[in-house]
């Protein structure tokens, strides 16, 4: 990439930081449905797992608002800001052996200082620190919904991850032979529907920025020039 270009992106990366801070950058979900006929044909040769997550998802909530043969996208579904059923499987083998196809994200701001204890903790619940979300990737929603509720025990001081790990045993067991398992069936906390960007802070001069944008603009009209000339 060529100066000129390398500064044009970043004066764009910036005016468009500029907008989407002024007026809002919200996740612009996908409103239409998919029809089940494309559903099917693109689930047709997904693994065993991914095929009954698909189904669950799909009797819990309808069809998915977007599908590409590798994946199945819901928006704003139940609890859900998004879920994403993929065909290719991720092997995990806490707190059992299974594999991961199925991930459900929120907006939760989860402070940088507890990004290692939630690692310890769980290693499918991911965070998103600049989109402000958290998710959780397992074989099933419950799965999700029990790491989360745990995740959140650990943000707010509740459990380490030591504990939160035997929990989780506890609860899946539960589950798993069809006792009450609360954790496991809903979010015990309040889930915030608005955007919250953690966007750090500016580290390179704004002086720096504006001397590229200049030059930016002198470069344009030095090639004006020539070739009017």
């Amino acid at each position: 990439m060529e100066q000129e270009e390398k500064l044009k992106t970043a004066a764009t990366a910036m005016a468009s930081d500029l907008k989407v801070q002024a007026i809002g950058g919200a996740e612009k979900p996908t409103k239409t449905v998919v029809d089940m006929n494309t559903v099917q044909a693109f689930i047709q040769d997904w693994n065993a797992m991914s095929t009954k997550a698909t189904k669950l998802t799909i009797e819990q909530y309808g069809p998915p608002n977007e599908a590409t043969p590798s994946r199945l996208i819901w928006y704003n579904n139940g609890a859900w800001k998004r879920t994403i059923v993929y065909r290719d499987e991720i092997p995990h083998d806490f707190p059992q052996p299974h594999t991961d196809v199925i991930e459900n994200y929120i907006n939760y701001t989860v402070p940088p200082e507890m990004f290692s204890e939630l690692a310890k903790f769980d290693g499918s619940v991911i965070v998103e620190r600049t989109r402000g979300e958290v998710s959780s990737r397992c074989d099933m929603e419950a799965a999700n919904i029990l790491a989360l509720n745990l995740m959140n025990d650990i943000v707010t001081g509740k459990l380490n991850a030591e504990k939160a790990r035997d929990v989780y045993c506890e609860v899946t067991s539960a589950f798993i032979m069809n006792r009450p398992a609360p954790y496991a069936e809903k979010l015990q906390f309040e889930v915030s529907t608005a955007e919250k960007y953690d966007t750090d802070r500016v580290m390179i001069a704004d002086e720096m920025i504006e001397q590229g944008i200049e030059k930016v603009k002198d470069m344009i009209n030095q090639k004006q020039d020539t070739h009017y000339h």
